[in-house]
């Protein structure tokens, strides 16, 4: 506990230094080429040099290929921390690209100038996720200035490409790295609540489905001459609103505590009022509890989908845009224990656990069997115009990070 109480000290005699390196991180915007951007080189190239000047030299870049940007490369940066040479690794892993600014008028101030006010950071990418990533390297900045080694290796890691789908981040990095072993854990700054009490561990599974119906087109006056495809789609979307009733068990860790099948995005058909569709095309959005199989879930749409195609007399086809799911990281994880027990030492909460409807970096390495939390306190203005990093909550979590780091 001395060597805490030291390390806080440090963090906190350390803040300018933590503003210094956000103002700089957020005069480079780092924007994916999906967003009209070039990716995250520059803003890469800045945090090496600082974690070097920061004496954390041990730095490693691991570049996933992308022929859209400059260099033809998105890179990904890990960071060592000095310590035992053998053993699980304790990762904690921001990313480095950001959003764009939006709409500059909903801005009060230059989206790339970082304006210090009033105890907050505003910036583009101050809290999403400058702030997780400034964080970690103030924790680990200030056991190397005490001299204290921490109680397992440490990691640092900066992806690239989390905005979009990290095909180029994290995804790149567990299919053609072999860096993670089994036992490691890993925390990810870049979710949790506005007190700080939240630490998540699971998130729903995540199916996007589009739904074709396709008919026949005659004229409107004569509807019996042909097969209306908007007909049959709209009772089909009615019909998979029978999935709430067949799937719904509860699980408290989530909120809503169910699954959740929403139809979204509707396609236009025809272009005018006086012809019957023959072709039809609507979106289905399901946020299924882990627990539920997702082949059976799958079979049972199928046969609801046939249901229709033999009332209306139309062909239905279904195709999968997005499927995501993980199993979810034990409520006895070591790292979940360690956050329950160093959280109070920072803030007045009583931690606990929760899942989430929506889909996080997470998942890809909980698919490998990696315990990973994901925890910070946020404001959760990531995304927002005037986005800001309150200055509390980056010297809060920089002090969780190093209580972890040292296994407290």
């Amino acid at each position: 506990m001395k060597d805490l109480k030291r390390v806080f000290k440090q963090i906190d005699d350390s803040t300018e230094m933590m503003v210094a390196l956000q103002t700089a991180l957020t005069a480079v915007p780092a924007i994916a080429p999906e967003s009209g951007g070039s990716g995250e080189a520059a803003k890469a190239e800045l945090l090496e040099k600082e974690l070097h000047r920061l004496g954390l030299t041990d730095t490693q870049n691991y570049p996933a290929p992308d022929e859209r940007v400059p260099g033809r490369e998105r890179p990904n940066i890990v960071a060592s921390l000095p310590g035992p040479k053998k053993g699980p690794s304790f990762w904690i892993m921001s990313h480095l690209d950001v959003v764009p600014p939006g709409e500059e008028s909903g801005w009060q101030s230059d989206p790339y100038k970082l304006v210090r006010k009033n105890g907050r950071l505003y910036g583009r990418g101050t809290e999403d996720n400058q702030q997780g990533m400034v964080s970690s390297i103030a924790a680990a900045s200030a056991l190397l200035t005490l001299g204290l080694r921490p109680s397992r290796p440490v990691k640092l890691l900066f992806v690239a490409d989390e905005e979009t789908g990290s095909e180029h981040g994290i995804q790149h990095l567990l299919a053609n790295t072999e860096l993670f072993d089994e036992g490691d854990q890993v925390l990810v700054p870049d979710g949790g609540s506005a007190d700080g009490s939240m630490i998540q561990i699971a998130e729903k599974s995540l199916i996007w489905l589009r739904f074709q119906t396709l008919g026949k087109q005659c004229h409107a006056s004569t509807p019996d001459q042909g097969k209306n495809a908007f007909l049959a789609g709209s009772e089909l979307v009615c019909r998979l609103s029978e999935l709430r009733e067949l799937y719904s068990q509860e699980n408290p860790l989530f909120d809503p505590p169910r699954s959740t099948f929403a139809p979204t995005k509707k396609e236009a058909n025809v272009p005018n009022i006086n012809t019957i569709p023959a072709d039809d095309v609507f979106y289905l959005d399901c946020r299924v509890l882990p627990e539920i199989d997702l082949d059976a879930l799958m079979a049972r749409i199928a046969d609801i989908c046939l249901e229709v195609e033999k009332k209306h007399s139309v062909t239905v086809r279904v195709s999968t845009v997005q499927r995501v799911s993980s199993p979810p990281t034990p409520e006895d994880a070591p790292l979940v224990a360690s956050l329950k027990k160093v959280l109070p030492l920072v803030y007045d909460v009583k931690p606990r656990t929760y899942g989430i409807g929506g889909g996080t970096v997470a998942s890809y390495l909980r698919n490998r069997g990696i315990h990973t939390v994901v925890w910070s306190k946020l404001d959760e203005t990531m995304h927002m115009p005037n986005e800001y990093c309150c200055l509390e909550n980056m010297l809060g979590d920089a002090k969780i990070m190093a209580a972890l780091m040292l296994g407290e």
